[in-house]
């Protein structure tokens, strides 16, 4: 029997990090989005992502006054399953970056919240960072705001600074 494979996209947490294991179950916590992987606007979020990826890199090494929160999304693949995860904190090293895993996995069960993550630049599929309270970047968040429940996506909105 065939099944659409679909990826799994996590979407706040990297907007007020939390440690594992406390994330909030309620309004403002973890939620998990399912998006096809063939998804047209998903895979041009991604791109418009890793296409600025250079300058989010070089502003995070210097991060300007009133910029705080930043923050990779990256995939991590076990067998036909994929889940996307934010990265707080995060840190280049000499063969590419580490960091912290900051979501619960839902579809993959080998990492788990909390977990120390070594990956390289293609593994990346968002970045964002918060500037005077509102989002920079976060591309794959404002294309899951499609599918969500209209309440979820104005509390991102108010509460965490998301304009798309």
């Amino acid at each position: 029997m065939k099944h659409a494979v679909r990826t799994v996209l996590s979407l706040v947490l990297a907007l007020a990090p939390i440690p594992a294991g406390a994330q909030d179950s309620g309004q403002g916590g973890d939620k998990v989005v399912g998006v096809a992987r063939d998804d047209p606007d998903m895979a041009a979020a991604i791109a418009q992502a890793r296409a600025s990826l250079h300058e989010f890199l070089s502003l995070s090494d210097a991060p300007p006054a009133g910029t705080t929160s930043y923050k990779l999304k990256v995939e991590v693949r076990d067998g036909d399953a994929s889940e996307h995860f934010w990265i707080i904190p995060f840190h280049k090293t000499a063969t590419g970056f580490a960091g912290t895993l900051a979501n619960e996995p839902q579809a993959v069960h080998n990492v788990v919240a909390g977990q120390e993550l070594e990956f390289n630049r293609d593994d990346i599929s968002d970045w964002g960072y918060t500037r005077n309270g509102r989002q920079v970047g976060s591309f794959t968040v404002c294309v899951m705001f499609k599918t969500m429940a209209q309440e979820d996506v104005e509390y991102y909105r108010q509460n965490y600074g998301f304009d798309c």
